[in-house]
């Protein structure tokens, strides 16, 4: 039976399976150095499946006090209040799956990490918006200037395609298109990916019409299932673009 506990319950076993090993090599791997795209997060060496652990049997408790884990310091921390949202969401009535999606909406910032994103916006924002014909605020969080809440936009369509609905994927991959960082770059081209597994067609089009524009990496992970002499073709046809236009730069200067 799930236990109501409190957030400083959950603060103390995470703060007491901390292993400050593994701690030094997350703030490698999770690029939290001076100038990298999750700069000053702090690392307790915790494994995503034991921050499940620690959470899975005691998920019941208001949204109060889920704020106090995602305002913490800790990346791991902020994770299991992330992952108390998408177990509460999973129980609740309309009126609760409401509250926990603007409350997610509110917070979404402090997902400050692909991760964050990644194991949790895909179950609150995508599935609540999945039946809604309003889904303008996944184009708001992609114009806003949060590298997070652009990711949260793509990543939470990966519900949409799950139900064979490409159309906001393809728009929003378009509205990102230009994005500068490589993140946002992975997640156009992995939701992309999951639009091919359902509808190879809808993918080949969209590539036909955008693999100009589309950032190199963006492309790679797109076409990650496709044959050799499929992937060869269109990363040969964007080569031949790409030293098109830096022949046309020349000719410039």
């Amino acid at each position: 039976m799930d236990k109501i506990v409190s957030a400083q319950f959950i603060i103390n076993e995470l703060l007491s399976i901390a292993n400050s090993e593994k701690a030094e090599k997350f703030q490698y791997f999770f690029k939290t150095g001076k100038g990298q795209y999750a700069e000053g997060d702090i690392m307790l060496g915790i494994p995503v499946p034991f921050t499940r652990n620690v959470v899975k049997n005691c998920h019941i408790l208001p949204l109060s006090e889920i704020l106090i884990l995602l305002d913490s310091e800790y990346h791991e921390i902020r994770l299991s209040g992330f992952l108390l949202l998408v177990k509460q969401y999973k129980k609740a009535d309309l009126i609760g799956k409401k509250e926990i999606f603007d409350f997610y909406i509110e917070n979404a910032h402090k997902a400050n990490n692909w991760d964050l994103v990644d194991l949790t916006c895909k179950d609150i924002i995508g599935l609540y918006l999945s039946d809604k014909k309003d889904r303008n605020i996944l184009y708001k969080l992609a114009e806003n200037n949060n590298l997070w809440e652009q990711r949260i936009s793509i990543v939470s369509t990966w519900t949409f395609i799950k139900n064979n609905q490409f159309d906001d994927t393809l728009a929003l991959s378009e509205k990102l298109i230009t994005h500068k960082h490589d993140l946002i770059h992975k997640a156009i081209g992995w939701m992309l990916r999951e639009v091919g597994k359902k509808n190879k067609t809808v993918l080949v089009d969209f590539l036909e019409a955008n693999y100009k524009k589309l950032p190199r990496t963006a492309l790679q992970y797109s076409i990650e299932h496709f044959s050799p002499e499929e992937r060869a073709y269109y990363i040969k046809k964007q080569k031949v673009i790409k030293s098109q236009k830096n022949v046309q730069k020349r000719k410039i200067f």
